[in-house]
């Protein structure tokens, strides 16, 4: 039996990938409700890997999905210099979706505020934040949905423990503070090497992350480096972390305001648990 060509294998891996991403971005929609009837989603894009492909994704979802609902994209041009500002619109004028690109130069704004060769991360997402909450807005979005993967998810969660001493990570589905806004992020399932073969395979017109010429933020590159040791020791360690966000035992942690130790009575989860043997989880399958 001849081998297939490498045109044909390639081909029939990249279906399999795109088939993988749609089944999670799906799964990830249905679990955390994530799209409704009648909803206005604004897809937030980069020009980054994550976010093209969160919105190829949704367009495929969308064509096939019982439900109507709209899909906008939005890019925030936020001046940095050097930024090809035609790039998003002519792909987005390709495709045919509705979008939106709002001008707004917080470069100048992040460069007065932070010294040069300082992590202006955090100042830039704050304000980037602000005005995608107030298009959202304009445009009686509904639901804001956002590029972060599983591994952004993980990461944070080792960043929030290490520097921040909090259980946290990033949701796939919040309700902002003041009740106005719903964030998702349907790539919650997916895992960032997926979405990098994809993006590849794709031939998205990639915009560079680096145009404001900031550091990249240290604590996630560190966090991001120990994760990929980790995975590339034990296979499948990333996956089984992000499960273990979705199986949460408060009986098992110290937080008193999750759950009364002083009357502890109903369901305690797995009990005292300590004189067990040890339990080794497979590959962290979504469940």
């Amino acid at each position: 039996m001849s081998a297939l060509p490498e045109k044909t294998r390639s081909s029939n891996n990249f279906n399999k990938l795109k088939k993988r991403l749609e089944r999670e971005v799906g799964k990830a929609i249905g679990d955390f409700n994530m799209i409704e009837e009648g909803d206005r989603v604004m897809v937030c894009l980069s020009g980054g890997k994550d976010s093209y492909t969160l919105l190829d994704i949704l367009l495929t979802l969308k064509a096939r999905a019982p439900i109507d609902f709209t899909l906008i994209a939005m890019n925030l041009d936020q001046k940095q210099p050097g930024f090809p500002a035609e790039v998003l619109p002519e792909y987005l004028q390709r495709l045919g979706v509705e979008y939106r690109i709002v001008e707004e130069d917080t470069y100048s704004v992040v460069r007065e505020k932070i010294p040069v060769g300082k992590t202006t991360c955090s100042l830039c997402s704050r304000l980037r934040r602000g005005i995608i909450y107030r298009v959202a807005s304009e445009l009686e979005i509904t639901k804001i949905a956002l590029g972060h993967h599983r591994d952004d998810i993980v990461e944070t969660l080792f960043l929030n423990m290490f520097f921040g001493a909090k259980l946290k990570a990033m949701p796939p589905k919040l309700h902002t503070d003041d009740g106005r806004h719903v964030v998702i992020r349907p790539l919650a399932y997916c895992a960032e090497k997926d979405i990098a073969r994809y993006s590849r395979a794709r031939e998205f017109p990639i915009i560079p992350c680096n145009l404001c010429g900031s550091q990249e933020n240290l604590q996630r590159k560190q966090i991001k480096q120990m994760l990929a040791e980790w995975e590339q020791q034990y296979p499948g360690r990333t996956a089984n972390i992000f499960t273990a966000l979705t199986s949460v035992v408060p009986s098992h942690l110290a937080d008193t305001g999750l759950y009364d130790f002083n009357n502890p009575g109903g369901d305690i989860g797995e009990g005292d648990t300590v004189f067990d043997p040890p339990q080794i989880a497979g590959p962290g399958l979504i469940r």
